[in-house]
């Protein structure tokens, strides 16, 4: 039998899973606390010899609070929306987003955000590149020494490049988010964040004393579900939906089918389409991020008191899930943008520890008899727990055995 295992080093738990290769089957899984206070390896080795070792080793990692992102980009609705979204896709939380040309405000607010990478936009392809280079030149001179992931004008973003490596700023250079008006290209930026995560972020969150655990690590941990999810939704042929609770933060995912794109998909807008998307939470929890729970849930007019981890994980939930669904505003009397329309979704997945240890089935009811929370639930959708703790894992597998992900994701 051939092997592999793969762990998620989360900030919490480090869960480790052994996966037959040949038939794409969980043979084993264990969890155990994240040694983070002292060395996160010490965590990881302990897990994967819990699932009994052996084979490949496939690690992602959200320790240490996981890639935190700053976007600067031209306009709020265009340019700096699209790399909002396209940061998301990539794995990281989106702390900053700045538009227009940068001036000393602005640049202590995006040092106040403490990001771990920036992505500098602006500009389609062919258009006004004077922000892109005005940006380039203020992040080149701010003293803020975090790499920059360059994906704007291609006319221009050489030259934006050369001024920021000019101040020994770590520069990545790729694709245009947003090439043209309303044409999202997310894979070339997601791409390269997710490499300057993995050279420049895990090691420099000094969770590990030497070099073995950055080696290791793969992804972001959010990166390998989305990978799960769409690997999900490419084989099941439908839309599918994910809404993972945890302590801290509500993620949610949507894959929505490219034969629904012109009715149900999201709705277009001058930023581009993002079929498969990820939103992120920072406010909602159920344990360092109950707090924020229960005021999200006042301001949605929920009237139920949040006494318990299920309760508290259902509202976390449908609150994240409204706010995924509606999409956002970029301030007060600013038009909402990255809506999902997701009546045609056909599978409802929930994770995080609460729903998987016994109130996921109350939580996912919740979400799919919420009626008043500003958008249309699902119409037909059947509802699962990834209680063994798949998509991450298939995410991981995904490019070297894909074959053994699809056949993973459809134990679901």
């Amino acid at each position: 039998m051939s092997t592999a295992v793969c762990v998620d080093v989360g900030s919490t738990y480090t869960k480790a899973a052994l996966i037959d290769l040949d038939a794409g089957e969980l043979v084993r899984r264990a969890e155990v606390p994240t040694t983070a206070g002292s060395d996160v390896l010490t965590g990881l080795d302990q897990a994967v010899e819990a699932v009994g070792g052996g084979g490949e080793l496939y690690v992602c990692s959200s320790a240490g609070g996981g890639l935190r992102l700053a976007v600067v980009g031209y306009e709020s609705l265009v340019t700096a929306e699209a790399g909002h979204r396209v940061g998301l896709s990539a794995g990281a939380r989106v702390v900053h987003v700045a538009a227009g040309p940068l001036d000393g405000a602005a640049v202590a607010a995006l040092r106040a955000s403490r990001p771990d990478v920036i992505l500098l936009v602006g500009g389609t392809d062919g258009g006004d590149g004077e922000v892109l280079l005005h940006n380039a030149r203020r992040l080149a001179t701010s003293r803020l020494r975090v790499p920059v992931v360059v994906a704007g004008n291609a006319d221009v973003r050489d030259e934006a490049a050369r001024r920021l490596t000019e101040r020994r700023v770590p520069v990545t250079v790729t694709g245009n988010v947003l090439p043209r008006i309303g044409v999202l290209d997310p894979g070339p930026a997601r791409a390269a964040i997710r490499s300057v995560f993995l050279r420049h972020v895990i090691g420099g969150k000094r969770l590990s004393k030497g070099r073995r655990f950055a080696s290791l690590v793969r992804a972001a941990t959010p990166d390998a579900v989305l990978a799960g999810v769409e690997l999900l939704a490419d084989a099941t042929g439908s839309g599918v939906l994910v809404v993972d609770v945890g302590g801290a933060t509500t993620d949610v995912y949507s894959a929505l089918v490219p034969d629904a794109e012109s009715e149900n998909g999201p709705r277009r807008d001058v930023a581009g389409t993002l079929w498969r998307a990820r939103t992120v939470e920072g406010d909602l929890g159920v344990a360092v991020g109950a707090d924020g729970t229960r005021a999200a849930a006042v301001a949605e007019k929920m009237a139920q008191p949040l006494t318990g981890d299920v309760q508290l994980a259902s509202a976390a939930a449908t609150i994240a899930l409204r706010r995924h669904a509606r999409g956002h505003s970029s301030g007060p009397g600013q038009p909402r943008t990255g809506g999902r329309d997701l009546r045609d979704v056909r599978l409802v997945v929930g994770s995080g520890g609460v729903l998987r240890h016994g109130g996921g089935a109350s939580v996912l009811q919740a979400l799919l008899s919420d009626h008043a929370g500003g958008w249309a639930a699902p119409t037909a959708a059947r509802t699962v727990i990834d209680s063994r703790y798949v998509l991450a894992a298939a995410g991981l597998l995904a490019i070297d055995h894909r074959h053994a992900a699809a056949a993973l994701v459809n134990t679901l």
